[in-house]
């Protein structure tokens, strides 16, 4: 499974165009993603038959700005369309901050969705996993390293072998070199953004590079 980051309704047509299976919807990657606009959401579910998650994030870093807000931008993209979705708080300690997690879910009852890297910046990735599957996601996007995939390819590997209910989607970093490694391990999804946008995030999205990438893994 390949999941691609769209920005916008014509990101989300190249992605389909070249093979993509699912998109990651986000605004703003200078602050590595937040929720993108409404009107937006409603403009790519409209372009698109692909599952889209919507990213729920409104503040860099990996604690979230305003609880309350968040809940009714989940609730107005429920409105809008959207049944699939991205999130993950921690606490000040770099531990899965579940009350934060459990506040936004309570907007999310039967949709599915992804925690995202936020395990990789954790006090202890391989610890969260469990915790993190508690809360009801069935993905979980990790390089296994802040730094990315190349440095956290062996806890990206145990991981892999812990997957069950919950699947590990690789991405953060992502080369195709780490496809084939990874996949021997039994990873089965993963997720890619500016290695399918060669002229950067303010250059289209290449349907041919997410061609490249759909028949690799």
């Amino acid at each position: 499974m390949l999941e691609v980051i769209a920005l916008h309704a014509a990101d989300a047509e190249a992605a389909q165009a070249g093979g993509a299976h699912r998109l990651e919807l986000v605004a703003d990657m200078a602050a590595d993603g937040l929720t993108p606009p409404t009107a937006v959401v409603r403009d790519v579910l409209s372009a698109t038959d692909l599952p889209v998650r919507v990213m729920l994030r409104d503040a860099p870093g990996f604690a979230p700005g305003d609880l309350a807000a968040l809940r009714r931008r989940a609730a107005e993209l429920r409105d809008a369309g959207a049944t699939e979705f991205v999130l993950g708080f921690l606490d000040a300690n770099g531990w899965v901050d579940r009350a934060a997690c459990a506040e936004v879910l309570a907007e999310l009852e039967g949709c599915r969705w992804t925690f995202h890297r936020a395990l990789d910046n954790s006090a202890d990735p391989e610890a969260a996993w469990p915790v993190v599957a508690g809360l009801g996601c069935d993905t979980v996007l990790a390089a296994g390293s802040p730094r990315g995939v190349a440095d956290g390819l062996p806890v990206l590997e145990r991981l892999a072998a812990r997957q069950g209910e919950v699947r590990l989607l690789v991405g953060g970093g992502l080369k195709r070199e780490h496809v084939a490694p990874l996949k021997a391990a039994g990873a089965t999804a993963f997720h890619v953004g500016s290695a399918v946008r060669p002229g950067g995030w303010d250059a289209p999205l290449s349907a041919g590079a997410v061609r490249t990438w759909a028949n690799l893994v």
